[in-house]
């Protein structure tokens, strides 16, 4: 990459004015929208009942083409934020993890390697930069355990495995030789895995991707699809899609592997819920049905839930290239908790649990919006915020961190990781130009 007059270390500010204090919620056909609607503070709902018929539109291909940052451009923030470059340069920077220290760690996921920054008291960019470990196959979900202030590992998920390293406070490279803790995860189609302990540290939870994008290519399946699930578990896929489409649960060691949770088509994004300990996943759900059609979502996952991949779609919407294939599992189907426009792609995913934010942002999510292929006017390539109310989704989001998109199918980023630092800041990395950025607040 070109060195450019904005490199890392020189902070610029973008403060700009959001929607009016008041406005009213997007809802149902007024919700989705494309990249030129974008802006923070826009806030949208999208409910089961307002999604269009499937093929309502043409299946669009309009994947977006990745140009240099324009010189000067910045990502558009609400009022009162400051966002900032934190690093650049990168190659294919993905998931952002902060350790129980503040040192932060990136999946460098196209280096195959893990990074940690470390950021002086007082400073918003890296005091120091270490290569943790490498030799990785497509590093992406970190966490650490136990998940206390102390950890003694630190886990690392690439494309078939998930090791894990000892780990202290303060450790810029690994103390010692990864162990595979679980392995023969399958590979290929969707690549990310992620991964996330519960609250107590006494279950590691991985996602794993479907190979396809509707489970074209599994073949007839079971005679007697009841018993499969009975055996298994409730709406698990088969064939080339065993084990897929699915969280997984392990012990801490990486054993008594079983299914937590089915029929989520790419969980690319967990994370574990501060306070309540509810498991989350950022989810890309099917294309090939429309521009509008079949929302992506963020939600809580529910231990022995099915989300309808690949036979239905948000409740029990029968996907129409399956249809009469299980009516046994109609009425069964879990609704997600955040429906997102579709084809937006969400990646990442973090909970506000600093106080350097308004009061109204804490407990609130974060989740990143890599952006859309399918669909004839791009959409997503943006940071969204997940309202909460007591710990509860409202079903809402909020556009946060937008201006990545230069034109239709033409943008500079595509937001993966996100993460809060220890002072409070939001850290947001994309993968389009190898870049990570900073937001902080600094009041109106």
């Amino acid at each position: 990459m070109s060195a450019h007059p904005w490199a890392a270390g020189v902070v610029v500010a973008a403060l700009l004015t959001s929607c009016p204090a008041g406005a009213e919620t997007l809802i149902g056909p007024a919700a989705y929208g494309g990249w030129r609607d974008d802006a923070p503070g826009i806030v949208r709902l999208i409910r089961p009942q307002d999604l269009p018929p499937p093929f309502a539109t043409r299946s669009a291909g309009n994947g977006s083409v990745v140009e240099p940052r324009p010189p000067g451009a910045l990502p558009q923030v609400p009022a009162g934020f400051k966002v900032s470059l934190f690093a650049e340069g990168l190659n294919v920077p993905r998931v952002l993890r902060v350790a129980p220290n503040g040192d932060i760690f990136l999946a460098e996921s196209g280096a195959n390697r893990v990074r940690v920054y470390r950021v002086a008291d007082g400073e918003t960019t890296p005091s120091e930069d270490s290569i943790f470990a490498s030799g990785f196959h497509y590093p992406y979900g970190i966490a650490f355990w136990p998940t206390g202030p102390e950890p003694e590992y630190v886990y690392i998920a690439d494309r078939g495995r998930v090791f894990r390293f000892p780990y202290r406070n303060g450790d810029l490279t690994a103390r010692g030789k990864g162990e595979v803790v679980v392995d023969g995860i399958p590979t290929g189609g969707h690549v990310t895995r992620d991964i996330a302990f519960s609250k107590d540290g006494k279950r590691l939870f991985l996602a794993v991707g479907s190979a396809s994008n509707v489970g074209q290519s599994m073949g007839a399946g079971p005679t007697d699809p009841a018993a499969f699930d009975a055996a298994t578990a409730p709406g698990a896929a088969w064939g080339n899609e065993s084990g897929r489409a699915d969280v997984l649960v392990y012990d801490p060691d990486g054993g008594a592997g079983r299914i937590y949770a089915t029929g989520i088509r790419n969980c690319a994004g967990l994370a574990t819920e501060p306070h309540t300990g509810a498991l989350w996943c950022a989810t890309n759900e099917r294309d090939g049905l429309g521009d509008n059609l079949p929302p992506d979502y963020v939600t809580r996952v529910q231990e022995g839930a099915f989300y309808g991949w690949p036979w239905y779609y948000i409740g029990d919407h029968e996907d129409p290239r399956h249809k009469g294939a299980r009516p046994d599992l109609a009425g069964k189907i879990t609704v997600p908790d955040v429906l997102i426009q579709p084809h937006s792609a969400p990646l990442g995913l973090a909970f506000y649990d600093a106080d350097a934010f308004p009061e109204a942002y804490r407990g609130d999510g974060f989740a990143t919006l890599h952006g859309s292929w399918n669909r004839s006017e791009s959409t997503g390539f943006k940071v969204v915020r997940i309202l909460m109310k007591d710990g509860v989704p409202t079903g809402e989001y909020e556009d946060f961190l937008t201006g990545f998109v230069i034109a239709n199918g033409e943008v500079w980023g595509r937001p993966v990781g996100v993460a809060v630092t220890h002072d409070g800041a939001l850290l947001v990395s994309e993968d389009g130009n190898g870049t990570i950025w900073r937001v902080d607040y600094v009041g109106k």
